[in-house]
């Protein structure tokens, strides 16, 4: 099976939850924007092992198929839940067993979802820096979701949607296709500059 183009990442153990309809909708948008292929990986999908594993072989071959398909993509969505303060420790064991260059140089848009306003900053002092050591393009605009942007247990309000779209639309150097031409003219593919980039509520859901 071909490795899908976007893989969003759910950090979140609980099910359902706020931040697994975070990364559904931000990846079915880009998807559709993009006409890419995509795929949700849940934290829960990588089992018991996880938490025991000292690095990538300790897991289980579930696990590390799963872990290939991240490291794979041509560009990613990673979301959290936040809890007291910061991502969560199984979100940061997953990503401690990857080695520094596995995501070199790969487009991320951060989300995470919190109980309120004050983890906000959440995305700019602990993710950002944290995808920053892997030297990863993290898009200029983080997605933070609280409570009241998620209009029921199933759907994102509009103030979110419309965040969302802004920075979905920062994956464009890395995943658009390039315009079409008028019939007759060749199409070139995108030129590359020197740096070598391509030119819940109250419904019982859980972070």
């Amino acid at each position: 099976m071909a490795t899908p183009a976007i893989v969003g990442f759910s950090g979140s153990y609980s099910s359902p939850s706020r931040t697994r309809i975070l990364v559904e909708e931000i990846v079915r948008r880009t998807a559709e924007r993009y006409h890419a292929r995509s795929e949700i990986i849940d934290l829960k999908q990588f089992g018991a092992d996880l938490g025991a594993a000292r690095r990538i072989s300790d897991l289980s071959d579930g696990s590390r198929t799963l872990l290939e398909r991240l490291i794979g993509a041509d560009a990613l969505v990673v979301a959290s839940p936040v809890y007291k303060g910061s991502y969560t420790g199984l979100f940061k064991h997953l990503i401690d067993l990857l080695d520094p260059p596995a995501l070199a140089g790969k487009p991320v848009l951060l989300a995470a979802t919190g109980g309120g306003d004050r983890h906000a900053l959440v995305i700019e002092h602990q993710l950002r820096p944290l995808f920053g050591f892997f030297e990863v393009r993290t898009l200029a605009t983080g997605i933070y979701a609280s409570e009241r942007d998620f209009a029921d247990a199933d759907s994102i309000s509009a103030a979110l949607a419309k965040r969302l779209d802004r920075a979905i639309g920062q994956f464009a150097p890395y995943l658009a296709a390039p315009a079409e031409k008028p019939a007759g003219e060749s199409i070139l593919p995108p030129p590359v500059n020197g740096a070598g980039t391509p030119a819940l509520s109250a419904s019982g859901l859980r972070p």
